[in-house]
């Protein structure tokens, strides 16, 4: 009887030790974002990321999603958030903390922009080589990009230059908020989650994003005018950053950060380009479904706007090279890359 009492609590004493064991393998990474859930970035690039993660890491790695700033904060302070590691990972714009990572600016730059697939990769290589030294103190996921933004008011449809006179328009980063002055508009910078309040209550005319955020916020329920540009470069494009803490990812065993390894970098970089390209069409086709007004800008009228474009182009790498950058060596090297990805 004695003999079989002892059996069963050193039973039970193993059994709570591996399973204390089995839970304490497992590593839950908190990822933060200021989208909505069903926003594409979260529910078709973040959450299928985690669920391959967890299924390649057999159940050793699990990413509990937070969007929508649900851990606090505002977008701005999500890079600090994942540096500090308040959380483990982000999604964000890179622009929404202006001078914080110079030489991936970049990619802001007007008519800078081709396909998402050709510039997300393009965008990669680049924070891999010449502008590493802006995310050295991340783990770097992956660096990609939207497709190129368009032109959308609440009713007047911009033709030329000179229709943007005046006009208030968000801007999502310091670069293209400079565009926008540039072009005759008054610039009022706001992540998006702002733009439909803003739009609502007359803060702004318009604003220039890409279809893709447009349904995550219903922006096409909220402007009627819509203007894109034609080319094989669009009017602007802005990176975003999908960043892991560095500590978080050192602390890990070598078997789970090549799971995370092999689950990063360029791979997913072209991922992020195949969907966000892929996302345009639909969104595009809500605005059309809605009795939205098109213009494709062409011609004079886009000449016109290319070469305000190459006078901010000239302005920045002069501000680059002040701030001890080599702006001529980073405007080229991104082009170069861009046309690299395209073929």
């Amino acid at each position: 009887m004695l003999k079989n009492i002892k059996t069963y609590f050193l039973i039970c004493f193993f059994s709570i030790i591996l399973s204390n064991s089995l839970f304490a393998e497992t590593v839950v990474l908190k990822f933060h974002s200021f989208p909505p859930m069903p926003a594409n970035s979260n529910a078709k690039f973040v959450k299928p990321w985690g669920d391959k993660i967890e299924k390649d890491s057999g159940g050793k790695i699990k990413v509990e999603i937070y969007p929508a700033m649900q851990l606090g904060g505002a977008p701005p302070q999500l890079v600090d958030q994942v540096r500090d590691g308040v959380v483990d990972l982000i999604w964000t714009v890179a622009g929404y903390t202006p001078g914080r990572f110079p030489r991936l600016e970049v990619f802001d730059l007007p008519f800078m922009a081709a396909s998402s697939l050709a510039t997300s990769q393009a965008a990669q290589e680049f924070v891999e080589t010449v502008g590493a030294e802006d995310l050295k103190d991340y783990k770097i996921l992956a660096v990609h990009v939207h497709a190129p933004g368009k032109i959308h008011t609440k009713d007047k449809l911009i033709k030329s230059v000179d229709d943007l006179n005046g006009l208030k328009m968000r801007g999502p980063t310091r670069v293209i908020s400079k565009m926008l002055e540039g072009l005759g508009a008054t610039p009022v910078g706001m992540p998006v989650p702002k733009v439909a309040p803003s739009l609502s209550k007359g803060v702004i005319d318009g604003m220039v994003v890409p279809w893709e955020i447009m349904p995550s916020f219903k922006l096409h329920e909220l402007t009627k005018a819509h203007t894109e540009v034609s080319g094989d470069r669009g009017l602007y494009t802005t990176p975003f950053l999908f960043l892991m803490n560095k500590a978080k990812y050192e602390s890990l065993s070598d078997d789970l950060k090549k799971v995370i390894d092999e689950n990063s970098g360029m791979a997913l970089a072209k991922l992020a380009g195949e969907l966000w390209d892929g996302f345009e069409g639909p969104a595009r086709k809500l605005a059309v479904d809605a009795g939205g007004e098109f213009h494709e800008l062409s011609g004079d009228a886009l000449k016109e706007m290319k070469d305000a474009g190459d006078k901010l182009i000239s302005q920045w790498i002069k501000d680059a090279n002040s701030n001890g950058l080599d702006g001529d060596t980073l405007v080229s090297t991104a082009r170069k890359l861009i046309s690299k990805y395209e073929n």
